[in-house]
């Protein structure tokens, strides 16, 4: 009764173990197969282009200083329309330029008398000039010796003076752009794996940088460099 037992019994064990190895040896083929599909590696492509801007905002300031704040709004006025007429000249619309109020200073209201004080008011006028036609502003700003001889003074190139220069069209560039930052980006990749022996896979992930846009250089400031980075990561295969 005990041996009749015994042999089920050892069979079913077998049976077991049998059936468990084949687990342990499926489990460890699969780990081998995930721990192979983990190999990967991640490269970053660089994409570039020059443009050339499409929007100039130019500010256009002068200053007058008098003792007689009527004459003052007087001579305001007058240079004012030179301004506007020597814009307009140029090509220039009227919907793309704006005439800010003057701002003035009373030196005297300050609560102290400078001996040394020649003038009371100072007047800063501000005209902006906001175009697309941004060849015809920098050929315009080389003219400004035409408003020096009817005695207006416009403000230099400093930092409140300076003309500032867009580009505002980047979805004109952008398909082409990431397209080559990614070509850029499998061409290391494709580098990386034959130095190392493997073969370049599928794409498990990939990312588009920020696309930036900054001057060319300093004495160009209005063809602007644009600028984007992908990251992309491959599998790598034997």
């Amino acid at each position: 009764m005990e041996k009749s037992l015994t042999l089920p019994a050892l069979a079913l064990g077998l049976s077991l173990s049998a059936g468990l190895l084949a687990t342990g040896l499926y489990l460890k083929q699969t780990a081998l197969e995930l721990k192979a599909s983990e190999r990967t590696v991640t490269v970053k492509g660089l994409a570039e282009q020059d443009v050339d801007a499409n929007i100039a905002i130019w500010p256009i300031r002068f200053t007058e200083v008098e003792n007689d704040l009527p004459r003052l709004y007087d001579t305001l006025e007058q240079k004012s329309a030179k301004v506007l007429d020597f814009l307009k000249q140029q090509g220039f619309d009227d919907s793309e330029i704006s005439l800010g109020l003057p701002a003035i200073e009373d030196r005297q209201a300050q609560g102290y008398a400078d001996p040394n004080l020649k003038y009371r008011y100072t007047a800063k006028v501000t005209i902006s000039l906001y175009s697309s036609q941004v060849a015809r502003v920098l050929e315009t700003r080389r003219q400004l010796a035409t408003l020096a001889r009817e005695g207006i003074a416009i403000g230099g190139n400093d930092y409140e003076n300076r003309t500032e220069f867009l580009y505002t069209d980047l979805n004109a560039v952008k398909p082409a752009m990431v397209q080559l930052a990614t070509e850029n980006a499998r061409e290391v990749a494709d580098k990386f794996a034959h130095d190392s022996g493997s073969h370049l896979g599928k794409i498990k992930s990939a990312s588009q940088g920020q696309f930036t846009i900054s001057d060319r250089d300093s004495n160009s400031p209005q063809i602007k460099r644009i600028r984007v980075v992908s990251t992309v990561t491959y599998y790598l295969t034997d």
